[in-house]
């Protein structure tokens, strides 16, 4: 039983996966129903079998705001879902200028990496494209930057509680840890409202 639920959750996330656009509701309703933790496939049903294998590398992420949730792809599979995200004091509606503490949405990269952060790790988003800087021109405004996926403030014990950050996305730090070493440089993501 376990195993076929397991197919049947594969099989809706490659088609999450496949997607180029905002998503539909189909999708939406489908990103619900992930699990907290993706087993991958050649560790599932025999525990005591060791199968070496490579870590995996993410080589898409997928976020969705409304679900609050994260999803890392490898190859057009999930390698693993992150749930209860944290953002900005206005979690609605996508970034278009500096101070509005919104998280942006539509496709980006991770671009870098700081280990240094002021938070427990941080992955930044390349936000602002061009099409944001353009928009926030239209106004005279600044689209602002320096958009992250990071832990929880350095040297603060535990998880903050609600939507605190500045519009960046916030994970546990244990959360951030293990997302650091899945995904390289480079890796596209895609912010969904």
């Amino acid at each position: 039983m376990q195993r076929v639920v397991a197919l049947l959750l594969t099989v809706l996330l490659a088609a999450c996966a496949g997607s180029n656009g905002g998503g539909t509701a189909q999708q939406a309703a489908a990103t619900s129903s992930f699990p907290t933790q993706i087993v991958p496939a050649a560790t599932r049903g025999n525990a005591s079998r060791s199968i070496p294998s490579r870590p995996p590398v993410a080589d898409y992420l997928l976020i969705d705001k409304s679900e609050r949730l994260l999803v890392a792809y490898q190859n057009g599979r999930p390698i693993k879902a992150y749930r209860g995200l944290q953002f900005g004091d206005t979690p609605m509606g996508h970034k278009r200028f500096e101070g509005d503490e919104r998280t942006p949405e539509g496709l980006y990269t991770i671009d870098t990496r700081n280990p240094q952060s002021r938070f427990h790790l941080s992955l930044r988003i390349s936000y602002p494209n061009r099409q944001d800087r353009a928009f926030a021109a239209q106004y005279g405004r600044s689209p602002g930057g320096d958009i992250f996926i990071h832990g929880q403030p350095t040297g603060r014990p535990g998880r903050m509680r609600g939507d605190w950050t500045d519009g960046c996305i916030a994970l546990s730090n244990t959360e951030i840890e293990e997302l650091w070493q899945l995904v390289p440089d480079g890796t596209p993501i895609e912010i969904r409202p």
